[in-house]
């Protein structure tokens, strides 16, 4: 523990990221965090809008086309526009990972805000690297392991033949 009571590296090997200090001003470090937020509310009211489960106003997923088989994004779009009119069952039975996926993406973008705000990125440690690295690594085999493992359980697939 340093003198000032914050915890401290303990020495420079630890540090495999220095800290940085970013000297755009705020507003200027807000605007792609912003801008996020702003597209992902328009693509949500057109999600909202248009309904995925009519065929014609969407593309088909890739996999689902060629393949025939559910990739483990599949069912998300409709799962977002029933999430969007309340209906959380049906949200479910398109995609089960979308209650994963979209806490997830709230939190990162909320630590990308807060970072923007701060205009500064403490140093990253050797074993909080570790820390992240596993974080995303398990993130990767359990999307992966869902996209096999709903190709063989009925219940998990995306609910419709679209994408």
């Amino acid at each position: 523990m340093s003198t000032s009571g914050t915890l401290a590296p303990r020495s420079d090997d630890d540090v495999v990221e220095q800290a940085r200090s970013d000297p755009r001003p705020r507003w200027r470090r807000l605007v792609a965090p912003t801008a996020t937020a702003a597209g992902v509310l328009i693509a949500s009211a057109y999600v909202y809008a248009v309904d995925p489960n009519v065929p014609g106003h969407y593309p088909l997923c890739p996999t689902r086309w060629l393949l025939g088989i559910d990739c483990p994004a599949c069912g998300m779009l409709r799962g977002t526009h029933d999430l969007l009119h309340g209906d959380v069952a049906a949200a479910a039975d398109h995609n089960i990972l979308l209650f994963a996926v979209l806490p997830a993406c709230i939190v990162l973008w909320a630590l990308w805000i807060r970072q923007a705000w701060r205009g500064h990125r403490p140093p990253l440690t050797r074993g909080q690297a570790r820390t992240r690295d596993r974080i995303l690594i398990g993130a990767l085999v359990i999307v992966l392991a869902f996209g096999v493992i709903r190709w063989f359980v009925p219940y998990l697939g995306s609910g419709s033949s679209g994408g």
